[in-house]
């Protein structure tokens, strides 16, 4: 569904259930988040989300694992650990078991890859094939983040490149190639379980994971969740080798132009950006990175110790106070030199 169709779907059940009769729901019922949280205890708590989806990619042992993925990010994007997963099955009848089975043991790799569990689920029969899961996970309560904790002058980091949806599309549209589309697929498959861990380590408390709603999507549901302004610098996004190509090609998918329709009026883009980049942004991603909202003073030795971890990292802009995103044509300071203060200087609100 899109992002407004769901808004006013979900309206009813915000009169039906009051946060002040569940003061363990942590998360789920106010500020729209990743998933829901439920405290156990003064100091943890258990981490839920769902997700599936239609196939995006040929192979079905790679789809599972894509899904199974996409699924236990959200948990990553909380800061918990998974522990269980249970299985979304929906299949037509006259599809084979041997599709079915590398679909199933894709998903159960990748959740066994994260240190969880599939413990079960349930099945269905469909004429669409759709895959996903059921995720549960801990967290740590002085660990968790959420989206409403960014601060105005925190750096804005993202740990995937941008592009699965013009990919997949151009893939369903017989118009991709196969490097682009490997390329799409690895990155589609990576968990965001390092990105996370660097996360917890450096104290992030502010983040989400860049999935359906785009990155402007995601990122003006964070920036208004936590009351300030993101400002953006197109230079320094990171994007999939053929995304371009395939924007030009007119291969968004369908959530694209939702995302655009829905989030528009919140994005500012400076006059040289143009309408393919501009769509760019608004791409509905499939199992995407992190966005992370990293103390501008811990933002050095967070990127010293990306390095030495492999862990993949793009500075792509800053927090500031306002409202909305503001997108720039110009990069988000000098990589080389690494200095804080000279990449902020700038770009001081």
């Amino acid at each position: 569904m899109s992002a407004e169709a769901l808004s006013h779907v979900l309206r009813p059940l915000q009169e039906l259930f009051s946060p002040d009769e569940y003061p363990n729901l942590l998360v789920g019922l106010g500020v729209p988040d990743d998933a829901a949280v439920w405290r156990l205890d003064d100091d943890r708590a258990l981490v839920v989300t769902t997700d599936f989806f239609t196939p995006v990619v040929d192979d079905p042992f790679d789809y599972g694992s894509v899904a199974a993925s996409n699924a236990l990010s959200d948990l990553y994007a909380m800061g918990a650990t998974p522990i269980m997963a249970l299985n979304i099955v929906a299949m037509p009848p006259n599809l084979s078991e041997g599709i079915v089975k590398e679909i199933l043991r894709g998903g159960a790799e990748k959740v066994k890859e994260a240190g969880a569990v599939i413990a079960g689920g349930h099945t269905i029969q469909d004429p669409e094939p759709k895959y996903g899961l059921v995720a549960v996970g801990t967290c740590v309560l002085d660990r968790l983040m959420t989206k409403s904790q960014a601060k105005p002058g925190d750096a804005l980091v993202l740990t995937k490149p941008l592009g699965t949806g013009v990919t997949t599309t151009a893939l369903k549209n017989d118009k991709a190639d196969s490097a682009d589309v490997q390329q799409a697929v690895n990155w589609m498959k990576k968990l965001n379980a390092s990105a996370a861990h660097l996360a917890a380590e450096f104290g992030v408390q502010a983040a989400t994971d860049v999935t359906g709603y785009s990155l402007l999507g995601h990122g003006v549901e964070m920036a208004e969740a936590s009351s300030v302004a993101f400002r953006l610098h197109l230079p320094s996004i990171p994007f999939l080798s053929g995304a371009r190509k395939y924007a030009e090609g007119g291969n968004f998918p369908g959530g694209s132009a939702d995302n655009r329709l829905y989030f528009g009026d919140r994005v500012d883009f400076a006059d040289s950006i143009d309408e393919y980049n501009q769509m760019l942004l608004f791409d509905a991603q499939t199992s995407g990175g992190l966005l992370l909202a990293v103390g501008r003073r811990k933002l050095n030795s967070f990127l010293d110790r990306a390095d030495d971890k492999g862990v993949d990292v793009w500075p792509i802009g800053e927090v500031v106070e306002g409202e909305g995103i503001e997108v720039l044509d110009t990069s988000f300071g000098d990589w080389r030199r690494r200095d804080a203060d000279l990449w902020f200087s700038n770009f001081e609100s």
